[in-house]
This record gives structure tokens, sequence and C-alpha cells, in this order.
């Protein structure tokens, strides 16, 4: 890679989310959006920069679809996924322990009502 942004080389690129890839692809748009509007004004000092944002936004949408088409892979963040499933086993964990609370609770209103029932009676 000659031309274009050293942080965005097709190597850095590969352990992005896809996320992140569309959050990149936005700056690299309104970036490459600023530069026109300084070179249609005459304020544009870097005429090069011009050809590495539309590389970079060139190389950001390969990655894209290279994804999309299963060419490449998708990165699997490796911390997300441990704490989701950790969340996920918490969450069931307090839901169990909620739920016979919750039924002594409807058991106790149930047999009032029915001592109430039978008194009515």
């Amino acid at each position: 890679m000659a031309i274009g942004s050293k942080e965005l080389a097709s190597s850095e690129l590969d352990t992005f989310e896809d996320e992140r890839l569309v959050d990149e692809l936005k700056k690299a748009k309104e970036e490459l959006f600023n530069l026109r509007f300084q070179s249609a004004t005459g304020q544009l000092e870097s005429h090069g920069r011009l050809r590495a944002v539309k590389r970079d936004i060139a190389r950001i949408y390969t990655v894209i679809r290279e994804r999309e088409l299963g060419i490449r892979p998708t990165p699997v963040p490796a911390e997300a996924t441990p704490a989701k499933a950790e969340k996920k086993t918490a969450a069931k964990s307090r839901a169990k322990k909620a739920a016979p609370e919750a039924t002594e609770a409807e058991a106790d209103t149930t047999a009032a009502s029915n001592e109430e029932n039978a008194e009515a009676k």
C-alpha cells in the first residue's frame, strides 16, 4: 500500500468489527466531502490526500463486501464473547432464583383467596 492512511491498512481492517468499519467509512466519506469542498474553494493544500481518502473508502467497501461473500472472515471479539456468555448465565440464574419466590407468593395469595371464598359460601 503505497498511498493511503497508515491506520487503514488492509491488515488493520481485518481486525475491525462490522460496526467499526461502518464508522470508519462514514469518517472517510466526511473527510472526502471536506477535501472536495476545499478543492472547489481553492483552499486545498494536499491534492494527494483526495486520492488517499478515495482509496481508503474503496478498501473499506472491499472488506465489507468480502465479508458478505464469506471470502474474508469476520473477527469475533475475544473479550466480548465470554462477557456476553457470563451475562446470559447470570441473568438466567437470577430468573431461576426469582421464579420460586414468585411461585411461593402466588401460592400464598391463592390460598388466602380460597379461604375467603370458603368463608363466603
